[in-house]
């Protein structure tokens, strides 16, 4: 039977770079996302495909998710989360709806969506990798809401990989840095591309489909001894400090 990759959050971006790669690789593919619109638009088209369309912060919504991809695809190997929102502001004026929010989808689905489908990464001996980002591992501005969820997100990582290695079942965390998505190109200004750039020993923002391969490469048997691990895919931007500019205008 072909093995079945869940990617959450995946109608565009990180998220469908990375069902092309599974698709790629031969696994059926369920790509979730609660943005009709969007998924309706895709049009990858594939009998190893599934488009399903949830808010994977809905308790029950998310429940009936997981079964309804298990009868699809008869198991399930992959569970990728990777849906996420952003929202930016000052601490003093983030509005409590706007921290919910985030939380709601970034932390709470992530939960939800892995709890539901455990049972059935116990039978395939599966992997769960989850998405954070470097904003979760380094604290910047305007971010409190986000930065929190994404460092919740690499400590929960951590809390199932304990519990669930003795099931045979693998956990691991990607925490990307900038990435060159279109919703980065809309929102970053030219300043907030250098300081970035400004950051990063690489120099550049990062591709979504690098993103996507080290994500495929913690899913497969060639990462079959790494658990309860966080990889920063970020061009160098987490271990950079002070003097990078100094260094290259010398």
């Amino acid at each position: 039977m072909d093995k079945v990759a869940i990617i959450t959050g995946a109608a565009r971006g990180i998220g469908l770079a990375t069902a092309k790669i599974f698709l790629q690789q031969n696994y059926k593919v369920v790509i979730v996302d609660r943005d009709k619109n969007e998924v309706n638009k895709l049009k990858l088209k594939n009998d190893k495909l599934l488009k399903y369309i949830c808010d994977i912060s809905d308790p029950k919504k998310n429940k009936s998710m997981i079964e309804d991809i298990y009868k699809w695809g008869k198991r399930i190997d992959i569970l990728v989360n990777n849906a996420g929102v952003a929202d930016f502001g000052k601490i003093e004026t983030v509005k409590f709806k706007n921290w919910r929010k985030i939380m709601d989808t970034n932390l709470d689905g992530t939960f939800l969506t892995t709890q539901n489908v455990i049972k059935y990464l116990k039978k395939t001996k599966g992997n769960i990798i989850n998405i954070a980002s470097i904003s979760g591992l380094r604290a910047s501005t305007l971010r409190i809401a986000y930065g929190t969820s994404k460092a919740a997100i690499i400590q929960l990582t951590q809390q199932q990989a304990i519990e669930l290695g003795e099931f045979g079942i693998r956990v691991n965390c990607v925490s990307p840095g900038p990435v060159k998505t279109k919703l980065a190109q809309a929102v970053h200004t030219p300043d907030i591309v250098k300081a970035y750039h400004d950051s990063i020993p690489l120099n550049r923002y990062g591709m979504e489909n690098e993103i996507a391969e080290a994500i495929f490469f913690l899913s497969s048997e060639k990462a079959s001894y790494i658990t309860g691990q966080n990889l920063s895919v970020d061009g160098g931007f987490e271990a950079s400090g002070v003097g990078l500019i100094s260094l290259r205008e010398s």
